[in-house]
């Protein structure tokens, strides 16, 4: 496990999913966040003293609109951002009720299919909770 310190960056975040209102397929939720123009997982700093997963699910109802009921945990992201560490703990959750309205943080939000939201995914290490999300189905 890599240790944080007091540099480190904590943030939280969920891979919000859904069964496709056709077909019933697994659909993956991504943002797409116009001051870095890319697309990634609902995600985003800790409040002082907030517990990760509530953080996380906060996050998701502000970027996305929709209120999330939380699974498994997925595994956490290490990395630097702006030359700092960054510590990013993710859950599966999936969209409960809700819709988007764009807002200042995220302008779009799209629902697809796992292969298709790993190949819009504008980082890679965030292709590998799509496939964390995946083996938590194939093992239900």
């Amino acid at each position: 496990m890599t240790q944080t310190n007091d540099t480190t960056v904590r943030a939280a975040g969920c891979v919000l999913w859904r069964r496709s209102p056709v077909g019933g397929l697994l659909e993956v939720c991504l943002v797409h966040r116009p001051k870095y123009d890319d697309w990634s997982h609902p995600k985003g700093k800790l409040k002082r003293g907030e517990e990760p997963l509530s953080g996380a699910l906060r996050e998701v109802t502000e970027e996305t609109g929709y209120t999330a009921a939380p699974g498994a945990e997925l595994p956490t992201l290490h990395y630097l951002a702006n030359g700092r560490p960054k510590q990013v703990r993710y859950w599966a959750a999936q969209a409960v009720d809700g819709h988007f309205d764009p807002n200042h943080e995220v302008d779009r939000i799209l629902w697809l299919s796992t292969p298709e939201a790993r190949d819009r995914l504008t980082q890679p290490r965030d292709r590998d909770l799509v496939d964390a999300l995946v083996r938590q189905f194939e093992h239900t």
